[in-house]
């Protein structure tokens, strides 16, 4: 089976639209960002927190909540520039391409939304919770739901063109490598599918529960699953080419990896960052966050950037995991960074959407 599109892209054109930046799920940024980022602007809500990552594209940022609206805010200033109401909680970080903004809610409704004006699209119902955000392949809009399936959507109208029935719920965006879905889920399977039939290529059983999306490099696939350990799968082959698993603190990991060719970097609930050699899966360093780390790692000029549920927000060194650059925000993060334009933009449990970025100068 060839695996197209063998390297690591970043996120390109500074911006982040989907969940981990790219449609490989690699959570790499080819941004540059100051040494020690300043506060530039926070927006908050009136009522719910933010759970999902915001994205970036073009000069606005999406950020979905869990009051059920889509916020659309200027990246420059952070000014509401429209909202969207879907009626339930979003908790999928929402996908941008072509003009319209793609997200799933907590009622099982898949939405499409005009990004320029706010206005709804289409709307497709699923039969679950849409926890997963949505990545492109092909002719498919394509996502995870709680109804145990994988679906693919045509984007300009929502009509379904293939549907892959699971036998656990799809929390994690499916990652695409050319024509090639990979997926993995709570039924213990990671699966390669075709994204122009559906067509299941190949199913590669793996043992435990994944919640978090796989992130490509090459020809493997690179994720941490609810059974403590993290994999990376050899995705011609579907077999597991090395495990990690901490020798002692044992506990899930929830956290998508960020992949640079080198190191494969995730946060865990055992209150750490880990960054693995990605030929062998040896640990190369290892940050003590102090609480759980469920947000998912950028990695962004050199630093490793992630949310802890303290509320800090932190910069890392990529080659030795030292703290270079921290911010309390008061509030738990467990949505990820996005990195875009040479700023970066977070929200918070309680509501606030944070965009840091470098000191803006001042006329005398």
């Amino acid at each position: 089976m060839a695996l197209a599109a063998a390297g690591c892209l970043p996120a390109l054109g500074g911006d982040w639209p989907l969940f981990r930046g790219d449609t490989r799920s690699t959570g790499v940024s080819a941004e540059k960002l100051p040494a020690q980022p300043v506060p530039l602007w926070s927006f908050a809500t009136e009522e719910e927190g933010f759970e999902s990552t915001a994205t970036v594209a073009g000069s606005t940022v999406y950020a979905g909540s869990l009051d059920g609206k889509l916020y659309a805010l200027a990246l420059s200033d952070g000014k509401l520039r429209w909202t969207y109401a879907a009626g339930a909680a979003i908790k999928s970080a929402p996908s941008v391409r072509d003009g319209s903004v793609y997200f799933g809610d907590e009622a099982g409704v898949f939405h499409a939304v005009d990004a320029a004006r706010g206005s709804g699209r289409w709307r497709f119902e699923t039969g679950g919770e849409v926890v997963s955000s949505a990545n492109f392949a092909g002719p498919c809009v394509v996502f995870g739901s709680n109804d145990e399936s994988l679906y693919c959507l045509a984007p300009a109208d929502g009509k379904l063109r293939w549907k892959v029935e699971t036998e656990g719920f799809v929390y994690g965006m499916p990652a695409v490598a050319g024509e090639q879905v990979i997926s993995a889920g709570c039924d213990g399977v990671l699966r390669t599918v075709r994204a122009g039939d559906g067509a299941v290529i190949r199913k590669s059983p793996i043992g435990a529960y994944v919640g978090a999306s796989p992130a490509l490099h090459g020809t493997h696939a690179y994720f941490g699953t609810f059974d403590n350990s993290v994999l990376a799968v050899d995705l011609a082959s579907g077999k597991i080419a090395w495990t990690y698993r901490h020798p002692e603190r044992q506990f899930p990991f929830l956290s998508s990896a960020a992949v640079d060719g080198r190191l494969v970097v995730l946060g865990g609930r055992d209150k750490t960052v880990v960054a693995l050699e990605i030929a062998s899966g040896a640990v190369a360093w290892s940050y003590a966050a102090g609480a759980r780390v469920d947000s998912s790692p950028v990695i962004a000029d050199g630093r490793v950037w992630v949310g802890v549920t303290s509320g800090e927000i932190v910069g890392l060194a990529l080659e030795s995991g030292e703290p270079r650059w921290r911010f309390d925000t008061g509030s738990p993060v467990v949505a990820s960074p996005s990195v875009a334009a040479g700023r970066l933009v977070v929200g918070t449990v309680d509501g606030r959407l944070h965009c840091f970025g470098a000191q803006e100068r001042r006329e005398e």
